[in-house]
């Protein structure tokens, strides 16, 4: 029996774009603080605002754009949040403040959002229920690539040819994003709905219920990864690893792809509780090795493990949120799953940097490692047992 297709021009376009995306979200990421720093000559305080104020904007606008998605179709909202995310990288050219910048992120943020959710519901609708944990593995795969190639060009340009050609590449990274955002046609879906005049705004609707648990989990899981993405490279200075820091990210993203084709086959073919345990643990050992390191061989080892736990996690979790939802509620789970995901991103890298002034990298990464096992038990009772109690539920409605 033929597999229904999964690499359609639809599937392959929307994935570029979201790497394009995401590449400049990355490029900015890790240059903007530092700019502000020796260019605008702000506090630490306040340049740290140059991420909490785009994420925070980004999280705000998702539950919007879901709802939106399900109204107005989500090839309008895509081409919408994607004109809004290059015309704000426009912007950075301008202000020679603090307060322009971070007006400027705002905006930023608010595409950003938008086009997250609008990218993440478009690829669920593409894919076939059948390949769904394969396809989703293979279109985060592009996320995975951004975060890698985004920091080294950002730094490369910032640092080489200064922050006018940083500012120009991500204008053109943005460009890109939506010219393929473009070449996406509208695919009529269980999704495709037409807006109904009944319809009404209420709070609820903003989020998906179904969707909420797997979320958490993500957000729970995510403030560890927060920690990575803040203190790795300067953990790796402070055991002498700065000369090979680059490469951890470089390591995670080669596993990651290595396993790709086989993890979300699995995930198809026999559910997320298979994929799921084995790489929560995978990342907690990943971790305690990341502590105990003191050599390139012990950091880089952390580093590929970490990339097979979380880095297939993530994608499993948003299968989840997206399969649990009905067809016409995808758009909103997408947004609901993403923004309490980035809460997490968001509340780590406040409350794991206060952590971070008490103690040192490695200490924080070793109790990181067993916070991270609770997740077992987070998954347990708001996915596993919950779907075992569902699933017993219906039987028992068939029969009766």
């Amino acid at each position: 029996m033929n597999k229904p297709k999964l690499w359609t021009k639809n599937f392959i376009s929307i994935s570029f774009s979201n790497l394009f995306l995401f590449l400049s979200f990355y490029i900015l990421l890790v240059t903007l603080p530092s700019y502000a720093l020796d260019e605008l000559h702000s506090s630490s305080s306040m340049a740290g605002l140059m991420t909490t104020i785009f994420l925070l904007s980004a999280i705000i606008s998702r539950p919007l754009a879901g709802q939106w998605l399900e109204r107005a179709g989500n090839r309008k909202v895509l081409l919408t949040a994607l004109i809004i995310f290059a015309a704000a990288s426009l912007l950075y050219f301008f202000p020679s403040s603090m307060v322009g910048f971070l007006v400027i992120r705002l905006l930023h943020g608010v595409g950003f959002g938008m086009a997250t959710t609008a990218v993440g519901t478009i690829v669920a609708d593409l894919i076939p229920a059948s390949r769904r944990g394969e396809g989703m593995g293979y279109f985060v795969m592009s996320t995975n690539l951004a975060m890698v190639i985004g920091p080294f060009i950002g730094l490369l340009a910032i640092h080489q040819w200064g922050a006018k050609t940083l500012f120009i590449i991500s204008v053109i990274v943005s460009i890109c994003a939506l010219i393929t955002g473009l070449s996406v046609k509208q695919v009529k879906t269980e999704t495709t709905v037409q807006p109904k005049a009944h319809s009404s705004f209420s709070f609820s609707s903003l989020f998906e219920g179904s969707a909420v648990p797997i979320s958490i989990v993500g957000g729970f899981l995510g403030i560890v990864y927060s920690a990575l993405l803040s203190f790795v490279s300067i953990f790796a200075s402070e055991i002498h690893l700065a000369n090979i820091a680059s490469m951890f990210f470089v390591v995670y993203a080669i596993l990651l792809l290595a396993s790709r084709p086989f993890t979300g086959k699995w995930l198809d073919q026999y559910g997320a509780n298979v994929i799921s345990f084995p790489c929560i643990a995978l990342f907690a050992i990943g971790m305690f090795i990341l502590s105990q390191s003191n050599g390139a061989v012990t950091f880089l080892l952390s580093a590929g493990l970490i990339g097979l736990g979380w880095g297939t996690l993530f994608p499993t979790f948003q299968t989840i949120a997206i399969q649990d939802a009905e067809p016409r509620k995808r758009g909103v789970a997408t947004a609901t799953f993403l923004s309490i995901y980035d809460t997490g991103i968001a509340l780590g890298s406040f409350i794991i940097g206060i952590i971070a002034a008490k103690v040192d990298y490695g200490t924080l990464y070793f109790f990181c490692s067993f916070y991270i096992l609770i997740g077992l038990v987070l998954f347990y009772f708001l996915h596993t047992k919950k779907s075992a109690s569902a699933k017993g539920t219906a039987q028992q409605h068939a029969k009766a």
